[in-house]
């Protein structure tokens, strides 16, 4: 009998062993997707300070969900099994129309809220205008990076007017593959044409400014948590040595994140409609 008591508080340490790592299991976490825009490892790896910072900032974990491309970032963080996804701005438009996300913050590039995308051709090309496009070959990145298409159609060349096109995946296939010929032109992010330019690339057309990648939120985060996120990403300042490198590691030509609104996107919306349209020239 003399050894029931040491029993009860025995059997009571085990109960609460085993409750312990249950009610740590039950913590939710923020679930972070992202577009494809390199390998999983490599999207792991420049994700995860953000993350990391951002666990500490909420006060809660952060735990990444990398899709396979494009159209899966888009669904996770639509049909929310991603809370906050990292998306090009034509991902951004098409999971808002599919399941009304939020806006958390924009990138800033070497001081810019916004971008411009280029098409480039060979330093020595005969190509000096925009007609001379037509008949000519044609390097695109990856397949559904529908604003790269929608610029070159609103520059003045149909895609069908082209003599070929391809897409070659990531804007630095586009710039080799124009610099050794295979291609006649390509279209790339500003910042990879001004890397360029002079070192065997020219600049034949620059679209109008357009709003950047960005971080946006399913629609079922709450008001709250919209609250904290996008002041978590406000805070990121570049004069901090920590919070650079978290930015720079994310994508070395950012300088961190600033507000924006659905309102900016509006430019993009109108590039893009015609195939959405279902109209006969884009294609």
């Amino acid at each position: 009998m003399r050894f029931r008591a040491p029993m009860r508080v025995l059997a009571l340490v085990c109960l609460m062993g085993q409750m312990i790592p249950v009610a740590v299991a039950q913590q939710t976490a923020i679930r972070f997707g992202s577009v494809a825009m390199d390998i999983p490892a490599v999207m792991h790896k420049r994700l995860t300070p953000l993350t990391q910072y951002l666990s500490q900032e909420l006060g809660q974990p952060v735990s990444l969900k990398l899709a396979k491309d494009m159209r899966g970032a888009i669904r996770d963080v639509a049909l929310g099994r991603v809370d906050v996804a990292y998306l090009t701005p034509v991902a951004y438009l098409e999971s808002h129309q599919l399941g009304q996300t939020q806006l958390v913050a924009k990138t800033v590039t070497e001081g810019q809220g916004s971008f411009k995308l280029m098409i480039v051709v060979r330093a020595d090309s005969p190509i000096h205008s925009i007609a001379d496009l037509r008949g000519k070959s044609f390097a695109f990145g990856d397949r559904a990076a529908l604003l790269q298409r929608a610029v070159v159609v609103g520059a003045g060349v149909s895609l069908s007017s082209l003599g070929t096109y391809d897409f070659l995946g990531h804007y630095d296939n586009i710039v080799r593959a124009v610099m050794r010929g295979e291609y006649d032109a390509g279209i790339v992010k500003d910042t990879m044409a001004y890397k360029w330019r002079g070192k065997g690339i020219r600049i034949l057309y620059a679209s109008e400014a357009l709003p950047p990648y960005n971080i946006t939120a399913s629609r079922h985060v709450s008001a709250a948590m919209l609250k904290k996120l996008k002041a978590a990403f406000l805070k990121l300042d570049p004069k901090n040595p920590e919070h650079m490198r978290i930015i720079k590691t994310l994508d070395k030509n950012y300088d961190g994140f600033a507000a924006t609104s659905d309102q900016e996107y509006d430019i993009v919306r109108q590039l893009i409609a015609p195939f959405h349209n279902n109209s006969p020239d884009p294609q």
